[in-house]
Formats: structure tokens, sequence, C-alpha cells
């Protein structure tokens, strides 16, 4: 943790709706005048889609989520390097066409690697392995504030089937394939790290998910209660977050129960003041 060098750190799986949650942490930095540099976490991936899928037909259980795959040594230099100097690079990964329009490069590989922007006031990372912690690594040190979205993992299943098939051009049948591949890394990478979070986000849907490869469309907000859990729920003032956010609930002393149409709004009051906290202690450093 760094308080000259602050990083946020937002941590969820394939599908899990990260980046809804990254677009939350934009708007609060737009609005309140915070610089960012920005990290995401697929850029950190070791192979590129041709060599990842050579390597995957001759490892049935090989996937992005194990640490293996990613380049997770290099990201913990980048967070321990930027906690100490604001400093730091980056790279992009090429998902689909639109990534090869904006960046120049093909589908399935890596733009080059970037220097960070001077003069940022915190670093932001979005992404799979935010919070790794195992024998060698422990990534869960560096950041300042850590956010898991972990929607149920049907929820979780649905979202990303809907989005592989309908932005990447998957079929059911590809992306159940991956599902099932990741499914032992889920498990032994993936979920540890909520563990490490300062604040979860889960959404529920409070409709039949029971069959998620069938299902035509994504749950709504309204068709969703969110599960807002604190690691440490000291200084939060939950009468006053259900006071703003109608509906909500108390289901543990450090968790709270929202609509899910209210997630951004609940995003917003919980996250703003944690932010200015972290951007203010440094610039009183500067």
């Amino acid at each position: 943790m760094s308080a000259r060098h602050p990083i946020i750190s937002v941590t969820g799986s394939s599908g899990a709706g990260t980046t809804s949650v990254r677009n939350t942490f934009e708007q609060i930095f737009r609005r309140e005048d915070v610089s960012a540099v920005y990290i995401e976490g697929d850029g950190f991936h070791a192979f590129d889609r041709e060599t990842m899928h050579a390597m995957m037909a001759a490892e049935p259980t090989l996937s992005h989520f194990a640490p293996r795959a990613n380049l997770l040594p290099e990201l913990e230099e980048v967070f321990r390097t930027y906690g100490e100097s604001g400093r730091g690079r980056t790279r992009h990964y090429v998902h689909d066409v639109e990534d090869a329009a904006r960046y120049g490069r093909p589908q399935g590989s890596f733009t080059e690697w970037e220097d960070f922007a001077t003069g940022s006031d915190l670093l932001f990372y979005e992404g799979l392995h935010g919070c790794v912690v195992d024998q060698t690594l422990d990534l869960a040190r560096y950041p300042d504030l850590k956010i898991g979205v972990v929607p149920v993992i049907n929820l979780e299943w649905i979202q990303k089937l809907h989005r592989d098939r309908s932005f990447r051009g998957y079929s059911t049948d590809a992306v159940t394939d991956v599902i099932l591949r990741r499914m032992p890394d889920y498990v032994q990478t993936i979920c540890p790290q909520f563990s490490w979070t300062d604040i979860n986000f889960q959404r529920v849907p409070t409709v039949d998910t029971s069959n998620p490869f069938i299902a035509r469309w994504i749950p709504t907000a309204d068709e969703s209660m969110v599960v807002i859990r604190f690691k440490d729920p000291k200084g939060i003032d939950f009468s006053y977050l259900r006071s703003m956010l109608e509906g909500s609930f108390m289901s543990r002393a450090n968790s709270i129960v929202i609509p899910g149409g209210k997630l951004d709004l609940a995003m917003q009051l919980i996250l703003t003041p944690i932010i200015m906290q972290l951007v203010e202690r440094k610039r009183r450093l500067a």
C-alpha cells in the first residue's frame, strides 16, 4: 500500500461484470477530477491467442485463469513499482475486430508495452488476478482498495455466454468448453482472492437461472439483488446507506443487500469518499 501512489484493484472472473464496475469508477474519476492510469488484466496474459490455443490442445485443463498462463510476477512488479514511484507500464490484448481497428493489431495479439503517463493520481487495475496470493506471489498487499465482483456462478455463466456469443462470435459449445476447462483454476485461483478484497459486490438474480446454457437473456437489474460485503465495516455508515438506497436491508453486521437497480448509486455513495480520501492523502504528501 502506498500513500503517495495509491492503487485500486477490481478483481472478477470472466463474465463477472468488472467492466461495468470500471465504468462507475471512471464516472467518479471524471466528476472528481482524478487522473488515473489503467491496467487491463488481459494485457498480462503470457501468450497470444494462437499460442494459447496450441497449448490448450495439448493440455485440456489449461486456461487463462491459471497463474502460469499469465505474467503475474511482472504484474506484481508493476504494482510494486507504481506504489514506490508512480511509474510502470502496460499493454493491451486485442480481443476482437473493434480492438483490432483501434490498436492496429491482429485479433488475439498484444500491443507494444507502453509506459504510464506521468503525474497520475492513482493506478486502476481490472482483471482476473488483482489479489492473487500464493507461495511466490502476493499481489494483494499492494492495492489500497481491493474490490471483488462476484455474481452467483449461474449468473456469471449467463453473462459470459451472452458476451462471448453476441460480441466475440463464439458458439455455445465453445463457451461451455471454456467454462469447463476453467473450473479447476476458478476454484484454486479465482475464488481465494475474494477473501482478500475490502468490498465484494455479488449480484443475485431473483428469477430462475437453473440452466444458464439455455438462458435467452441476462436477468435485468430489476430482477436482481446485490449483496455488498465489507471486510472491515468500521466507519461504514449503514444507516445512511439504508436511507439513501430504498429497499435495502442488512443481512449481516458487515453486509447490506440492495435492489439491483441501485447498484450504481450504491457504488457512488460507498466508493467516492474512499477514493477521495486516497487522493487527498496523496496530494497532501506531494
